[in-house]
């Protein structure tokens, strides 16, 4: 520090140091550890999630309609190979609902339901039994995809024949229980309510079905690996299909969820045509188009996202 008429002045180091930088360069003292860095996050006013009605949806599309149109192809296929009547069926598919039974024991909870709603969920069963009996009756007597056409209310004509005509009436009565299955299971609302339905069904449609098998039908043992791989994935994806049906129709409206379900039909044409090997007229790949077309435009109009206190669409 120099003296100069008796004011002292300060010298180049002291001033850099006190500027809190290196003494020979004029740069940031980079020996001292800096902050560590945190990412920006978004204000909570532009966080989005999806809305109910979106999942809904989405969960209706991916895991509701998509297995479905496995079910129907699936089902011709075992009765093709073995004659698998379609009640037969119908009691192996109960059978992979009964072990939901031990789940409900688990959680305490009684398994036809609480006494207050107990009627309304077997009313449930009943519907989505007859639905499905009707189904898989379906299938046997016209091509996979012109039943599932017919059953989510397509009509075709110019189909003669007292038991294909039959094939389609079942169809339509098939989807009509399906749709109030749906409305009666939205009026439900009760702790272990989806797994309560679901072994339901199965208890409902062995109830019923296995006497009818007797009295209406052949009962059949298939010997072929082809019969029960086919069951098996019936079964399976059924199940699959109806968890996620009874989970989207509590998020969003049934009209939504069985509409977004008819994509079912484009899958069952797709498996009838490349799998099965059987014939699919124009009208069937326009009735595709069309079925795309409506399942695009309704998602897109009830996509939303949540945000802090608002929804945007």
């Amino acid at each position: 520090m120099s003296n100069i008429g008796g004011w002292k002045r300060p010298g180049i180091p002291q001033v850099l140091m006190k500027a809190g930088c290196h003494p020979y360069f004029n740069l940031p003292d980079f020996t001292q550890p800096s902050p560590p860095s945190t990412p920006s996050s978004l204000p909570s006013h532009q966080r989005c999630r999806p809305s109910d009605v979106t999942k809904g949806l989405l969960v209706a599309l991916l895991g509701g309609g998509l297995p479905a149109g496995f079910v129907g192809p699936f089902s011709r296929m075992a009765y093709q190979a073995s004659h698998l009547p379609s009640l037969e069926l119908l009691i192996c598919r109960c059978l992979f609902h009964l072990p939901i039974a031990l789940l409900l024991k688990l959680r305490g909870d009684p398994l036809l339901g609480p006494p207050d709603v107990r009627g309304r969920a077997c009313l449930h069963a009943l519907l989505n039994v007859l639905s499905i009996g009707c189904a898989y009756s379906a299938v046997q007597v016209v091509p996979a995809g012109n039943a599932a056409t017919v059953r989510k209310g397509t009509l075709q004509e110019g189909t003669t024949g007292l038991y294909t005509a039959l094939g389609y009436v079942l169809a339509f009565l098939g989807g009509l229980a399906l749709s109030l299955g749906l409305l009666v299971y939205r009026s439900l609302d009760f702790p272990s309510c989806l797994l309560t339905v679901a072994f339901l069904f199965g208890l409902v449609g062995l109830v019923g079905s296995v006497p009818g098998l007797f009295l209406l039908q052949t009962p059949v043992l298939p010997n072929d690996p082809l019969s029960w791989s086919c069951v098996g994935a019936v079964g399976i994806l059924a199940l699959v299909s109806f968890v996620c049906v009874s989970y989207a129709v509590t998020k969003a409206h049934p009209a939504l969820v069985c509409a977004v379900l008819h994509s079912e039909v484009v899958v069952a044409l797709m498996l009838q045509y490349y799998v099965l090997y059987e014939t699919v007229a124009p009208s069937d790949i326009m009735g595709a188009g069309v079925v795309l077309g409506s399942i695009a435009i309704i998602t897109a109009q009830n996509l939303s996202c949540e945000r802090e206190g608002q929804v945007e669409e």
